[in-house]
């Protein structure tokens, strides 16, 4: 858009797709990447009361919760020793609705192990296993960077074990961690699209979206990280556990 707020490009790029655009990916990133105006990062911030608390749970039935829908599912653990003096491990399960482009922040596990475990990470896998086997969730995305690297692997071991049937995913992460909570977090978060539910008040999450700044002078914002790492993870479809499967036929009419 020009200085007038006339399209530059009005056939492609009506003002009401403009609007629909920054609606959707924010302001901070429509002005930097479509209108290539540098903003200063030190003045972003999270919001806790942007955030649109709720109190129902997830309806598996009906693939909703509360009157709103949901498409798909991310569990992710960004793990660490877990005792008090190390970085926090933190296991989030986040919802998401891929029509309206909403996130629910459904559900946090801060894991803390005693200082003197001698098996702390097989402690934690027991513990984040018990936390998927109440959300009937099978499916959980592990950071491996550090610490993580051997957690697969041993999370595996804790389900044979247990008889539990789940499948880990690897995931190694290039970007610093300020432009991953940034990037995952505050689009969502600055266009009304990020959900809560209210037990997450009573975590540490709050105080770390408080005390947080992109530019790197934050100390504790691991819980933070594990959200990012949910929402920007490919989620697997939900579907209604009562909606019939669609049958597709291909048209086979061509010559090659």
């Amino acid at each position: 858009m020009d200085a007038g707020g006339n399209p530059a490009w009005p056939e492609v790029f009506p003002v009401p797709r403009i609007e629909q655009m920054r609606d959707t990916v924010g302001r901070r990133h429509f002005m930097s990447q479509m209108m290539l105006e540098c903003g200063g990062l030190e003045r972003v911030r999270l919001d806790p009361g942007a955030l649109h608390f709720y109190d129902a749970e997830f309806d598996a039935a009906h693939a909703r919760i509360g009157d709103k829908r949901v498409t798909g599912a991310a569990l992710y653990w960004d793990p660490s020793g877990g005792r008090r003096k190390s970085d926090g491990s933190v296991c989030v399960l986040a919802f998401r609705d891929d029509t309206s482009h909403r996130a629910f922040i459904h559900d946090a596990l801060y894991l803390r192990v005693d200082d003197n475990d001698a098996h702390p990470l097989a402690h934690q896998c027991d513990m984040v296993l018990d936390f998927m086997t109440a959300r009937a969730m099978r499916r959980i995305a592990i950071e491996t960077n550090g610490i993580g690297n051997a957690l697969p692997e041993i999370m595996r071991d804790v389900a044979s074990r247990r008889g539990a049937n789940i499948f880990v995913q690897k995931i190694v992460n290039n970007k610093n961690k300020e432009s991953r909570i940034l990037d995952a977090i505050e689009p969502l978060l600055s266009t009304g699209r990020l959900y809560a539910h209210a037990r997450l008040k009573q975590t540490p999450l709050m105080s770390e979206m408080l005390g947080w700044s992109p530019i790197g002078a934050t100390t504790h914002d691991d819980g933070l990280d594990a959200v990012a790492g949910a929402l920007a993870l490919t989620p697997y479809v939900i579907r209604p556990r009562g909606a019939a499967s669609q049958i597709f036929s291909a048209n086979t009419n061509f010559k090659i």
